[in-house]
């Protein structure tokens, strides 16, 4: 964006949405403490680090991760050595809607990210969001008000914040509203007059 900006050319930006009122909001819950992990099986959306947040989570606290890619056979390496880890695969939008609306947290350690659909369906769906600070997440997530964001190999934090989100409801109910509100500016109904109004200007 930058780039092409500074070479002189009129550059508009305009965000990533999704289509909140398409969410049937059913929930599909596994597990009494259910966390989820949704993207490309990839080392740049962190997959790596689910090994280690895997090694540092209570068995009782069960990590679901859903998605395919070139790391698929790490993940599927990972489920063999722990019993709360559980791998599905490629999900439909549908049942991936209701696994993260039945799920206490979304953890989402990407090294690069853009404004990521997983995280707007995640705060659509008020399951609250741990990620990590960089790129468009920084402009989603405002630390421990609308999520919690932190550097995708600090695994320490990423667990001091999952166990907040576990164990602290009433708390997490005002971050989760938040980002509810927030998620509302990439709503296609918003994300698109955008749209609209840049063609209109081009005419």
């Amino acid at each position: 964006y930058d780039y092409y900006s500074n070479l002189g050319y009129n550059v508009h930006q305009i965000s990533n949405a999704i289509d909140i009122s398409s969410f049937s909001l059913k929930e599909d819950r596994r597990y009494d403490k259910q966390i989820i992990f949704v993207g490309r099986l990839s080392r740049e959306k962190g997959v790596h680090s689910l090994i280690k947040i895997a090694e540092k989570l209570e068995s009782d606290t069960h990590l679901m991760i859903l998605g395919i890619g070139p790391e698929e056979k790490v993940i599927k390496n990972l489920i063999k050595n722990f019993k709360n880890v559980h791998y599905l695969g490629y999900q439909n939008k549908e049942d991936t809607i209701a696994l993260i609306c039945g799920s206490d947290v979304l953890i989402q350690p990407s090294l690069v990210e853009g404004i990521s659909s997983t995280i707007l369906e995640s705060m659509a769906c008020k399951t609250p969001v741990i990620t990590s600070n960089i790129g468009g997440n920084l402009e989603l997530i405002i630390n421990k008000e609308n999520g919690f964001l932190t550097d995708p190999d600090d695994y320490d934090k990423i667990i001091e914040y999952l166990n907040f989100l576990l164990y602290n409801k009433p708390q997490v109910k005002k971050i989760t509203e938040n980002a509810f509100k927030t998620v509302q500016n990439y709503d296609w109904k918003f994300i698109g007059t955008k749209y609209f109004e840049l063609y209109s200007s081009l005419l």
